[in-house]
């Protein structure tokens, strides 16, 4: 089981500088059009390791829902430089990631990609201590704690945020994460760290360490800033719109499915993404969070029409990039500082989705 979550703010430098002299080259498959005889083969690159979010990937794999659209789907592991990279420069068609990656790298760091879909609809980030440090019992006790980070200050501004609305400075310490944000607070290397509450505040609750967690909507932290979803690259909407629809729409049905067959699509993902040696009773359990939270969206609008599973939320994802704008957050692809802002549009469509209005 994964014991570590790699946090979408921590996007590494290299990668992001590599966007700038990188062009998008041609895919590592042939994505022509299908015939009878033939299936198009696309790549799909995981974001991390296998989990819930990619889940819907996985069940329209085993369902069949790729083949019946004429695709080929290989799902692959993460490249070392990212997988909004391997998308820009074509060696994946496809990848999960999120529209803070797919926003930020477009308007700044010179890459060519979107998000074409977008399965969480709301934030599960949740800033935890272990439970058995008595001494933190709301945010604004991190204040003068050591932060168990994984880079980049966009989750320092929510942090401070958090701290500020909750009586305190917002003053604390960082240090990098080595190994898991667990292991880093059980070692007494750091106070307090990031984790999702759909993955390891599951993980926590099922198997320990017990946290003590607090979440961003409670303490004044605007917008989603967990807008994940799939993204493809700009050449690809361009070159072979018809492939893109079929993924995303096959995709959305896999979704679809899992979010109403939640168990079914959890004995799906821990068989089909054997190598990641998850336990099904913890991927059911985290579906069922996800359901029950409803992460990824209000089932009763999914069934009655008025929403639809996979829309690309600009609003609420705005809210985040603005917040982090006024907290200086961007840089550019040299690392630079800059004031300029990611716009939600650029990063973005849902023209490919089924049902969309």
């Amino acid at each position: 089981m994964r014991t570590t979550l790699t946090r979408v703010f921590a996007a590494g430098a290299a990668a992001a500088m590599a966007f700038a002299v990188a062009g998008c080259g041609n895919t590592a498959n042939d994505a022509s059009d299908t015939s009878s005889n033939k299936l198009t083969k696309v790549t799909f690159m995981l974001a991390w390791t296998a989990d819930t979010n990619h889940i819907g990937v996985y069940v329209a794999k085993n369902k069949g829902y790729f083949k019946n659209a004429g695709l080929d789907v290989d799902i692959v592991a993460v490249a070392q430089a990212g997988a909004e990279q391997a998308v820009n420069n074509g060696v994946a068609e496809f990848a999960l990631s999120n529209m803070y990656n797919a926003a930020s790298y477009t308007d700044l760091k010179g890459a060519h990609i979107k998000q074409v879909l977008q399965v969480q609809q709301k934030p599960s980030a949740i800033w935890c201590a272990l439970a058995s440090n008595t001494a933190i019992k709301s945010p604004k006790d991190f204040d003068g704690k050591t932060f168990a980070t994984f880079g980049g200050n966009e989750s320092d501004i929510v942090i401070k945020r958090m701290i500020q609305n909750d009586g305190g400075k917002g003053e604390f310490d960082k240090v990098t994460v080595g190994t898991s944000t667990f292991k880093t607070l059980e070692s007494g290397k750091a106070d307090f760290g990031g984790f999702y509450s759909t993955w390891e505040g599951v993980q926590a609750e099922m198997y320990g360490p017990k946290l003590n967690c607090f979440s961003e909507p409670d303490y004044g932290v605007p917008g989603n800033g967990d807008a994940i979803g799939i993204i493809t690259s700009d050449k690809m909407i361009k070159e072979k719109p018809d492939v893109v629809r079929k993924f995303v729409q096959a995709a959305q049905q896999g979704y679809e499915y899992a979010y109403s067959n939640p168990d079914d699509a959890a004995a799906i993902l821990a068989k089909d993404a054997a190598d990641y040696n998850l336990e099904e009773a913890f991927v059911k359990k985290s579906m069922h969070v996800i359901v029950d939270g409803q992460y990824w969206g209000d089932p009763a609008k999914i069934k009655d029409g008025s929403f639809v599973l996979g829309t690309n939320d600009f609003v609420e994802t705005q809210k985040r990039f603005d917040f982090l704008g006024e907290g200086h957050a961007y840089t550019d692809a040299n690392g630079n500082p800059t004031d300029k802002v990611p716009q939600a549009k650029d990063g973005a469509t849902n023209e490919f989705l089924k049902g969309a209005k």
